[in-house]
């Protein structure tokens, strides 16, 4: 069965600082046409950092779009000409304080595929050191960052504290790779 879906037509509604925005029509496998509302957004990493004594770093800070404040792990958009593992390794640095000893691929994912093309990759890290020279943050950004323990982690998930997806994915990664 062909899904493929042919675009027809590109129209940019809004272009942002962090995002842009296009109403697409396009030609279905049997031939008629439809509207799609897309989202162009920059892709993106997070880091499940580990501490030695088996936490993971977390962050809460205010997100408008919902509102409130959010617990996450530490996250950030890959910059134009960026390497994904340098991005992780910048942020890390930039809302830590800390660099990592060893850091691996965990997953990678759409974030929303069905509005948006955003893909996100997320990167265990392990072996933390403060750094010396820390990156300022960017530019409005005010978090707190904190440590939780797994079995703290998913107690956080269940009451409903925890509510981003890609910290909710980390989180049950890193409960199906603990031994």
């Amino acid at each position: 069965m062909d899904l493929e879906e042919k675009v027809v037509k590109s129209v940019s509604r809004y272009k942002g600082e962090i995002v842009d925005v296009y109403q697409q029509t396009v030609e279905l496998p049997d031939g008629t046409l439809a509207n799609r509302d897309v989202v162009k957004h920059q892709d993106a990493i997070a880091i499940l950092a580990l501490t030695a004594d088996g936490k993971a770093l977390f962050e809460k800070q205010w997100r408008a779009p919902v509102a409130k404040p959010t617990i996450e792990i530490p996250a950030g958009k890959v910059e134009p000409g960026e390497d994904f593992l340098e991005t992780a390794k910048r942020e890390l640095n930039e809302e830590t304080g800390y660099a990592a000893g060893k850091i691996e691929k965990m997953v990678g994912f759409y974030s929303a595929p069905g509005f948006t093309d955003e893909y996100m990759t997320v990167y265990k890290a392990t072996d933390l050191e403060l750094v010396e020279d820390k990156l300022p943050r960017d530019q409005g950004e005010n978090l707190k960052v904190f440590e939780l323990s797994l079995s703290e982690a998913l107690k956080a998930i269940e009451d409903g504290k925890i509510e981003d997806a890609k910290t909710v994915l980390a989180i049950y990664h890193w409960q199906a790779t603990t031994k």
